[in-house]
């Protein structure tokens, strides 16, 4: 196989793969939105946490959120649990990595916001954790994981949303993801602002 061929080989199978899972994830990702939106409009903030790419797509989706997306628009209350080095690198040091967002969102969520969780294989220990904390403090999860959606998936209470990508491969896990945020994205602004 020539290097174009593996390259073209990439784009065949992530364009198969969404489409593959379109009808699938649309009623999850259009329950998370309507649930982000629900949390923003009533004053909530949203939590966001992962580990790794996952860890990128929490900041990139804060990013959206308190800037803009496709439109102008107020900013939207959103935290990347992963960005403060100093606050996670204490937590790991003095506690445990496991709780390095969990820590945080006992300290930083209230009854009404909303964690948004990260992980393609669904069993990463903080993020579970980051879960617990979350039901602790009364806030609803909206878990994006891939495979079987792992421990995550096990822990989510009625009220919670999955959106779990039914693959293997953590690359083209990735890239669903990365369409399903922007989908988050495209709702929450459509729910605020209609057709603009």
């Amino acid at each position: 196989m020539s290097l174009t061929q593996r390259i073209s080989k990439h784009f065949q199978d992530s364009a198969q793969l969404k489409l593959t899972l379109r009808d699938e994830l649309s009623k999850p990702i259009a329950a998370g939105a309507q649930a982000m939106f629900d949390c923003l409009t009533s004053d909530g903030k949203i939590l966001v946490c992962g580990n790794g790419g996952s860890a990128a797509d929490a900041q990139h989706f804060a990013a959206e959120l308190i800037n803009r997306f496709e439109i102008e628009r107020p900013s939207l209350a959103a935290i990347a649990l992963t960005t403060d080095s100093s606050v996670l690198t204490s937590i790991a040091n003095d506690y445990d990595f496991s709780q390095i967002f969990s820590k945080q969102v006992r300290g930083l969520g209230m009854s009404g916001d909303l964690l948004l969780a990260i992980s393609t294989s669904g069993n990463s220990g903080n993020v579970v954790e980051a879960i617990h904390a979350a039901h602790e403090r009364e806030m609803t999860v909206v878990a994006l994981t891939g495979r079987d959606g792992g421990g995550m998936g096990k822990v989510l209470e009625p009220g919670d949303v999955h959106i779990c990508v039914n693959a293997t491969s953590t690359a083209r896990i990735q890239e669903v993801h990365l369409l399903a945020l922007h989908c988050l994205c495209d709702v929450i602004d459509h729910l605020l602002l209609g057709d603009e």
